[in-house]
């Protein structure tokens, strides 16, 4: 009873604070939103774009704060413009996305550092964009990830069979009709898009985690696509949440935590398939001949 009784007062004071409420409305719009996002990632080996994106935002950040912007806005239209360069490239110089992704990756990072070493002083809002800072959510930043996931989720939702068809035979989604091209684009706006938004949570470090980890997770644990798409929700709803709860509890870095707790996820999927794996070829063994 006392064990219950402690657990729904920890409960009841984490979520008193309106910065908490905040940081976990907004973590759970956009654990869907990437894991949903992260599921084509993974099936069309792209696990790089999200990573690459988010690096590259950051010479977007480094033009906002140099020119007093809104460093937010501006490293969106800069992910944007990367993403879109890459889509055209890929298909007017056959390179391969991981290859564009790299030069664009440090290309940028390059940017981002020399422009940064114009600026004097100490910048706490640049680690902020490096690290993360979910607790720092305002109710404008929860209105534009709230539209942004809405506006995404249903674009997912309307193409989920398409994206399908594309992602696992690209040549055969193409004979039967679908747009590869404008789907593609498409897809990579989204990623553009979705990734800067995460950096507010999880920083330009760890935001392509999100993408990833979860997802990786799901895949592991999967009988079909649809249950790899629910599962990867799930997951990543379960990554984004206990990793802020563990984070207020022990008083750690929640962009930080979220990405470790993601891991322990990953390991326990990963452990979880070696044991069945290992009892289902046991019991093959085990089969009258």
């Amino acid at each position: 009873m006392d064990t219950n009784t402690n657990m729904a007062a920890f409960f009841l004071e984490m979520f008193s604070y309106p910065f908490m409420q905040r940081a976990f409305v907004s973590g759970a719009l956009l654990a869907v939103l990437l894991a949903a996002l992260g599921v084509f990632v993974t099936v069309r080996k792209m696990a790089f774009f999200g990573d690459g994106i988010a690096h590259s935002s950051l010479a977007g950040i480094a033009v906002a704060m140099l020119a007093g912007l809104a460093p937010l806005p501006v490293a969106l239209v800069w992910a944007l413009f990367v993403a879109l360069l890459i889509w055209r490239l890929e298909r007017s110089t056959r390179l391969p996305s991981d290859t564009l992704i790299g030069v664009f990756f440090t290309a940028s990072m390059a940017l981002g550092v020399v422009l940064m070493s114009f600026s004097r002083g100490y910048q706490p809002e640049l680690l902020s964009y490096l690290f993360g800072s979910i607790l720092t959510i305002q109710s404008g930043d929860l209105l534009v990830t709230a539209a942004l996931s809405l506006v995404i989720m249903g674009w997912l939702f309307l193409s989920f069979r398409s994206l399908t068809y594309m992602s696992l035979a690209e040549d055969s989604a193409a004979v039967a009709g679908t747009d590869v091209r404008s789907q593609t684009a498409a897809l990579y706006v989204a990623l553009a898009l979705a990734t800067v938004r995460g950096v507010k949570i999880l920083g330009i470090i760890l935001v392509s985690a999100l993408i990833i980890l979860p997802t990786a997770a799901g895949r592991m644990l999967a009988y079909s696509f649809r249950s790899y798409v629910i599962g990867s929700l799930f997951l990543s709803e379960l990554m984004i949440l206990s990793g802020l709860t563990v984070s207020y509890r022990f008083d750690l870095p929640s962009g930080a935590t979220i990405v470790l707790v993601g891991a322990a996820i990953f390991f326990l999927a990963a452990a979880w398939k070696t044991m069945d794996g290992a009892f289902s070829v046991r019991a093959v063994g085990r089969q009258p001949r």
